[in-house]
């Protein structure tokens, strides 16, 4: 693999405008809304387990996700995301503004004109689709529903791909929060239709919902956009200015980004093929595993790619790496712990979080096999989402994309053996394995493009493996008993949930304690920061 030229620095118009907060405070700001957000998709996930379970309707409206979430995934986040804001940060870096919106103007016309194309493609074919492609396994009924689902849910990838255009826009200008604010109205759409129209519409009052999210997702980023002086004239043209960069940098991103979107279509294509409820309750098992990815790995990762992206413009290397290290650290210093936490305490976790209603007994064991099997991946997903980044900051985007397309052909080829033998959650086990294969693939290409990351970010590795094996041996002393007192047989009541909170908790403080004794800089360095600010309060 051929790595990517650098860049020789101009030397007018060259050096951007300081940031208005700190990367800490950027990554702050969007650690919380992700919090924020992914407690609502909990809340989301805990309403509609109590409406449908792991029904067979459900596993027709997840199926349903697969082709709009594809459309979604490549035509406007391929384009938007590590295609479109190195160029447009480019052009800002250097006080190009009107080429950044014409550039801006051309890209957005061309992919929603794209996506409109596609949408119809899919709008005629759905049934064909789902039947041979996505789902299947899934009996006639629930076929029928997911076909019908599919075509109202194409609207979707439509707002939530102007919605990505406008965070690319707007992330580019250091601009984090409405970005991740706009999940947070996305998920308060879907409950919306969780809440007052499922009851009576079934999983088509779910989809009106996710309309409903996707129009509030789109809709407070272009507010924002036009505060900023957004400047959007629909074009055509060929010859704007950095449309070619894009183009080239976009073609393998959607390759890639397709990749990643494929590995789910197999995940339900053999799920369909186990029985219903499979489909249901690895998708359950996966939203409770992206809460602490997105807080930990997406909100950190989105806050240092367009640093890295300018950094690499300016040609400073020397500082891209640093701030890659500088991620990675805390980022390996709290993923550990949370792998183990649900790896832990997965029953207990989805007893706690969903077992009422029509969520059975039977539920909890399917999607805690999943959660279990998905926890084994977690730290592979958080590094492989901030070092990607770094590959789309250098304007490197073949290099993530053939790592993807080995996991795609790896994920085939292990689910194909492992379902058989574990059922649905080896189907989970596939994916954090190929995973796991695709952050070796990346650690290396990345370790021969700029060396290594230093002794420092080894050093502090092996002290959070120090600490986080001894908050294994806690954990596991105390998964069992509190996985029985939370059992809804038991009852349901305030001190179970209060016990929950507390052994959860106080697992969490002996991760903190060994850390402490094993002197990990993160935790130093964030006792460090605690009291530098209290000093000035005073």
């Amino acid at each position: 693999m051929r790595s990517a030229p650098r860049r020789r620095p101009r030397r007018i118009h060259l050096t951007p405008p300081a940031p208005s907060r700190s990367v800490a405070a950027n990554a702050a700001i969007v650690a919380v809304a992700f919090v924020a957000s992914r407690v609502l998709g909990l809340v989301r996930e805990i309403l509609i387990a109590r409406q449908f379970g792991t029904s067979g309707a459900y596993d027709a409206y997840v199926a349903a996700f697969r082709i709009p979430d594809l459309l979604f995934l490549v035509v406007m986040s391929g384009a938007f995301g590590s295609a479109f804001i190195p160029v447009f940060a480019g052009f800002l870096t250097r006080d190009e503004h009107d080429r950044a919106w014409r550039l801006a103007s051309a890209v957005l016309t061309y992919t929603v004109m794209t996506l409109l194309v596609a949408g119809l493609l899919v709008f005629l074919f759905a049934g064909p689709l789902m039947r041979t492609v996505v789902a299947p396994g899934l009996a006639e009924r629930e076929q029928h529903l997911a076909v019908n689902v599919t075509r109202m849910l194409l609207l979707s990838p439509l707002l939530l791909g102007l919605g990505a255009a406008a965070q690319g826009m707007l992330q580019a200008q250091d601009a984090f929060t409405l970005p991740a604010l706009a999940p947070i109205l996305y998920n308060l759409g879907i409950i919306v239709g969780a809440v007052t129209l499922a009851p009576s519409l079934g999983v088509y009052g779910l989809a009106i919902g996710v309309i409903l999210g996707a129009t509030g997702h789109a809709g407070i980023q272009f507010a924002g956009l036009i505060r900023r002086g957004m400047r959007f004239t629909p074009t055509l043209s060929r010859h704007v200015h950095g449309l070619a960069e894009v183009a080239r940098l976009m073609a393998p991103r959607l390759v890639g980004q397709a990749a990643f979107q494929v590995n789910f279509i197999v995940m339900t294509n053999f799920a369909s093929r186990l029985g219903e409820s499979k489909v249901s309750a690895i998708n359950y098992a996966y939203q409770v595993f992206m809460l602490p990815h997105g807080v930990l790995a997406l909100s950190l990762s989105t806050v240092i790619f367009p640093m890295m992206a300018r950094q690499y413009e300016l040609n400073r290397m020397s500082e891209l790496k640093a701030t890659l290290r500088s991620a990675l650290g805390p980022l390996l210093f709290l993923t550990f712990p949370a792998a183990v936490g649900l790896f832990a305490f997965r029953t207990s976790i989805v007893q706690t979080l969903f077992q009422v209603g029509s969520f059975s007994a039977e539920s909890t064991r399917l999607v805690s096999q999943a959660l279990a099997y998905f926890a084994v991946g977690l730290v592979a997903f958080a590094v492989v989402e901030a070092v990607t980044r770094a590959f789309y900051a250098m304007h490197d985007t073949r290099t993530p994309v053939i790592a993807a397309v080995v996991t795609v052909a790896a994920n085939i080829a292990l689910s194909w053996y492992l379902a058989p033998r574990l059922g649905h959650g080896g189907l989970a086990l596939s994916i954090s394995i190929t995973t796991m294969i695709e952050m070796l693939i990346l650690l290396t290409v990345l370790y021969r493009r700029i060396g290594g990351l230093g002794w420092a970010l080894l050093t502090s590795l092996g002290k959070t493996l120090v600490a986080t094996a001894i908050m294994a041996v806690v954990a596991a002393r105390f998964a069992g008993p509190l996985a029985e007192l939370t059992a809804p047989s038991r009852g349901r009541s305030a001190t179970s949930l209060a016990m929950f909170v507390i052994t959860l908790g106080a697992v969490g403080i002996t991760y903190l304690v060994a850390a402490y004794y094993v002197r990990s800089p993160e935790l130093f360095e964030t006792l460090a920061r605690i009291r530098s600010r209290l000093r000035r309060g005073r």
